[in-house]
């Protein structure tokens, strides 16, 4: 009698070599003294979640110009000449701009690589324009542009916005928009249309994420007022296509930018991690 009350008022211990004659899954009142809530917990501020929110409106911002272009070709307001005299013009200084930003001894090595590869591309998309032009021909036009839709909503969801996410895929994101660009070309007039809107799409959707992120990490002051610029930009063009449009546009802006954020700064309070003795084992060197 007096052994079962000693081993009654011991002490269980959480370890499983020992016989505390209990089974293996008990657990006493001081298994929770260890739970701990929000450890790590990064707090968020309003403005900051904005300033943040014009990476992503940013990438949104290429789309509707995308758009925009190929509907500007389609309704012969925009020449392909002039689409590829301007974005062939804004290439090149945008890469004399990250050239100087990154300053390396690799870059200049790296500058006869860059051109040849460049080089190759466009003989490879003007000899395969008459194919594009042709590839799609049998499938209708509203199946074109929902396929449109889709491909450059994936360009949105898999896009690299600095995060770590496991959705994160860039090559992804960069093949949705080609083929979304590919899908458009094909019910362009001339294989100069497809040409040139498939050299934009790459240069939009390949080149320029790369200055832009480059930018973020040496300027960072500088994304409000490119976000500024970009926006200014989109309204316009889509003016021009739609009325509808620019309210569509405007609407989506206030919601990622204000309403978003918001809601983010709203919800964080109720946020409620657990960490106690059932989490997984990290090995730590």
């Amino acid at each position: 009698m007096a052994m079962s009350c000693d081993r009654s008022r011991k002490k269980w211990q959480k370890v499983l070599y020992k016989d505390q004659g209990v089974s293996d899954n008990y657990v006493d009142e001081s298994f929770l003294e260890e739970m701990k809530k929000n450890l790590h917990i990064r707090t968020y501020e309003f403005w900051a979640v904005v300033r943040e929110s014009n990476v992503v409106m940013q990438q949104i911002y290429s789309v509707w110009i995308f758009v925009a272009v190929y509907f500007h070709m389609r309704n012969f307001v925009l020449t392909p000449q002039f689409l590829f005299e301007m974005s062939s013009a804004v290439t090149i200084v945008g890469y004399i701009v990250n050239f100087v930003i990154l300053h390396e001894n690799a870059l200049t090595k790296s500058r006869w690589k860059d051109g040849k590869t460049m080089g190759i591309f466009l003989i490879l998309g003007f000899s395969l324009s008459p194919i594009l032009m042709t590839l799609t021909k049998t499938i209708s036009t509203d199946t074109i542009y929902a396929m449109t839709f889709f491909m450059l909503l994936a360009n949105l969801l898999f896009h690299d916005y600095g995060t770590d996410a496991a959705i994160v895929s860039q090559a992804f994101s960069l093949n949705a928009a080609i083929f979304a660009s590919i899908c458009l070309a094909s019910r362009l007039p001339t294989t100069w249309h497809a040409f040139s809107l498939v050299t934009f799409a790459f240069e939009l959707f390949a080149l320029w994420p790369i200055l832009r992120r480059n930018l973020k990490i040496h300027f960072p002051r500088l994304q409000i007022i490119l976000s500024f610029l970009l926006g200014s930009v989109v309204t316009v063009s889509v003016a021009t296509v739609s009325s509808v449009a620019v309210v569509v546009f405007l609407l989506l802006h206030l919601f990622i930018t204000i309403l978003c954020p918001a809601w983010l700064i709203r919800l964080q309070p109720y946020k409620n991690n657990i960490h106690g003795p059932w989490d997984e084992a990290v090995i730590k060197q």
